[in-house]
C-alpha cells in the first residue's frame, strides 16, 4: 500500500451500518409510533364476550402500544356495517374489520366497502389469498378480503375466523400498521379535513340512516338487510 503524503487526510473504509436505509425501510422507522385504530366484527351469532377473532386483534394492537379507539360488533347487515365504518373512519387511522369477506347471501361486507373506498389497495388482498393458499389450497380463492383508504382511513376487510385473522396481522399487517400510518398520514388525504376527532356512538345507540338506493352512497346502500340462508365459511 502507497503511504499518503504527510498532512493528507485519509477516507475512512464504508460502514455498513451507516448506510442509509432504503425508501420502505426509512419509512417504517418513521412509522414506529402509536396507531389509531378501530375494530370491527361482522356476525349474526357472535357476541364481544364470544369474538374471539375481534377480541384476538384487541388484544395484539394493544401489546403492541396501539391506541384502540372503538370496538363494535354488528349483524351482517349492510346498513349497520356502513354506518359503524363511517364513525371508525372519523376517529381511527386503521379500521379492521373482520367476516362476511366470501360470497355466501350472508356476506355483504365486501361490497359495503368497496362502495366507500376512495383508493384501493389491492396488495392486501392479493398477499392474504397467498398465504391462505399456502393453508387451505384452492379455498383460499373464495375469500374476497378488501383493503383501501376511506377518507382519512385505511380499512381492512379480513374474514371472520381466528386462523385467518391471524394470517392476516401476523403475515402482513402486524409489521406494517406504523408504515401505513405514516403513509396515510405524511401528505394529508384530499377532500380530508384536519379536524378534532367526534365521539363515536355508545354501544347499542341507534345509528345514523344509511343513503337509500338512488340518493348515493354507492352500491351498498340498497343491500340493506339480506336473507338469512345456511351458515356460512369463516374462513372466507
Amino acid at each position: 500500500m502507497t503511504d499518503l503524503p504527510p498532512g493528507t487526510p485519509s477516507t475512512p473504509a464504508p460502514d455498513s451500518a451507516s448506510t442509509p436505509l432504503d425508501s420502505a425501510g426509512q419509512h417504517r422507522k418513521h412509522g414506529e409510533r402509536s396507531v389509531r385504530v378501530a375494530v370491527l366484527t361482522v356476525s349474526d351469532t357472535r357476541t364481544e364476550e364470544t369474538d374471539t377473532s375481534g377480541q384476538y386483534l384487541l388484544s395484539e394492537l394493544r401489546a403492541q402500544g396501539h391506541e384502540v379507539v372503538g370496538y363494535r360488533v354488528v349483524k351482517d347487515d349492510a346498513v349497520h356495517i356502513r354506518s359503524s365504518l363511517v364513525a371508525f373512519a372519523r376517529e381511527a387511522t386503521v379500521v379492521l374489520s373482520t367476516g362476511g369477506t366470501g360470497i355466501t347471501g350472508r356476506d355483504v361486507t365486501v361490497p359495503v366497502v368497496e362502495s366507500m373506498i376512495t383508493k384501493p389497495i389491492p396488495g392486501f388482498g392479493e398477499l392474504f389469498r397467498m398465504l391462505s393458499y399456502q393453508q387451505v389450497g384452492g379455498a383460499a380463492m373464495l375469500s374476497r378480503a378488501v383493503a383501501g383508504l376511506v377518507r382519512g382511513s385505511v380499512v381492512f376487510a379480513m374474514p371472520g375466523s381466528l386462523n385467518a385473522v391471524k394470517t392476516a396481522w401476523e403475515g402482513i399487517l402486524r409489521d406494517e400498521i406504523g408504515h401505513l400510518a405514516f403513509e396515510v398520514e405524511r401528505h394529508g388525504q384530499p377532500g380530508v379535513l384536519s379536524a378534532p376527532p367526534a365521539p363515536l356512538p355508545e354501544a347499542g345507540a341507534a345509528l345514523p340512516p344509511a343513503p337509500q338506493p338512488g340518493a348515493g352512497g354507492g352500491v351498498a346502500a340498497g343491500l340493506g338487510r339480506h336473507r338469512k340462508g345456511g351458515q356460512g365459511n369463516d374462513r372466507f
